[in-house]
């Protein structure tokens, strides 16, 4: 069965470099290894969700620069379809560079995200909701992202939260998010630690709540129940993105398994991907 994604948020361009560290002040450094792609939050969810089986669409700003045929050719190859919120602009898409340090698989990213390329609900196009089963919001399209929310709520399709750190207008959209799977670097406002992140986000209602900590174990909250959901033990070449792999796996996943199921195995993909060096050449390993 074919489950069809709609993730909403960033679209960047991604160059992409491995080296023995990130550069200090004034050094030049030759890269060993480099790659492009698309890619942002949700958009490498999208691409790890179709790569999965489902059919994906990212709405996001992506526009008519000539960069971004580097975004619509990387989308195509992975079957991901594009529902732009600003087709008509002829801005430079955000582009972050990124260097992987190639001895720990840690990465630094420069990047300006969607600040520069935000957009309204009046750019949502009519007939983005024709058999969606899953919807994933990132938070960088915070106008957009609301009412896709609220929508997608009254419609009984599951809301996913990538809350990889805050940002502001998550408050008023987290009510309508089922499915609120954070990084450890996600602090809403007065919240310090894990445990308060978990009283603020289960407060509002959010029924499944999981927070994520890189190699260390998962922690959850669900159903009133408390536990952790171990992640595999591996050696990473690339970190890079790991992230929003999980994101687009546990999308897949939740559809068909339980929350803990869903976590586990979109961990297990997540770490299969940080083998690899770049977002997309775990793709080809199989």
């Amino acid at each position: 069965m074919t489950n069809f994604g709609l993730f909403v948020g960033l679209v960047t361009l991604d160059l992409i470099y491995l080296a023995e560290s990130a550069p200090k002040n004034n050094q030049k450094l030759v890269a060993t290894d480099y790659t492009v792609a698309a890619g942002g939050p949700a958009t490498n969810a999208a691409v790890t969700f179709s790569h999965l089986g489902n059919q994906a669409t990212v709405l996001g700003v992506v526009g008519s620069h000539p960069m971004t045929q580097l975004i619509k050719t990387d989308l195509a190859n992975y079957k991901v379809a594009i529902a732009d919120l600003y087709p008509s602009t002829n801005a430079a898409p955000p582009i972050s560079s990124i260097i992987v340090t190639q001895a720990t698989g840690q990465r630094a990213v420069v990047s300006i995200n969607a600040v520069k390329t935000q957009s309204t609900s009046e750019a949502i196009p009519p007939d983005i909701w024709q058999n969606v089963d899953i919807v994933l919001i990132d938070g960088h399209q915070i106008a957009v992202s609301k009412v896709i929310a609220q929508i997608a709520k009254n419609q009984n399709i599951p809301v996913v939260i990538d809350g990889g750190s805050w940002k502001p207008g998550f408050a008023e959209l987290l009510p309508f998010v089922d499915y609120a799977v954070c990084s450890a670097n996600f602090y809403p406002p007065n919240c310090h630690t894990g445990e308060e992140v978990f009283t603020y986000l289960n407060a509002l209602g959010i029924p499944h709540i999981a927070i994520t900590h890189g190699e260390k174990p998962i922690q959850y909250l669900s159903g009133g129940k408390t536990g952790v959901v171990n992640v595999p033990i591996i050696q990473p070449v690339d970190t890079l993105g790991a992230g929003d792999i999980f994101h687009g796996a546990f999308c897949h996943y939740i559809l068909g398994k339980s929350f803990t199921d869903a976590l586990t195995n979109a961990a297990n993909i997540a770490a299969t991907s940080c083998k690899f060096f770049g977002t997309r050449r775990w793709l080809d390993s199989k």
